[in-house]
């Protein structure tokens, strides 16, 4: 198991490495505006990875074009429905997930 913690509310949780950051914070009870489908079609669970970011699995091509068209990106950002967990622990910090993207 491997530890992520979502920011701003503190919630900290176990996950099962190969499981997505989008798992995570759903298994955390944190409520999301948009059912995300995992395609990187909506871009609406981008969060920014505080901590661990290099525990977590290499952002594919579809996920860095749908980054690429949102606005407020930075280079912590990631899609939560794509980032698979690894060992390592893991800090983010929700924002975009009512954004309507």
């Amino acid at each position: 198991m491997t530890t992520v913690t979502i920011q701003p509310s503190g919630k900290t949780i176990e996950a099962v490495p190969g499981s997505t950051l989008l798992a995570a914070v759903l298994a955390a009870g944190e409520p999301l505006g948009h059912k995300c489908v995992g395609k990187a079609e909506c871009g609406a669970c981008h969060l920014f990875v505080q901590e661990g970011r290099k525990s977590l699995s290499r952002a594919t091509k579809p996920e860095n074009e749908k980054l690429d068209a949102i606005p407020g990106v930075g280079a912590k950002s990631r899609l939560a429905c794509l980032a698979l967990l690894g060992e390592e622990p893991v800090t983010v910090e929700l924002l975009g997930f009512n954004s309507g993207f």
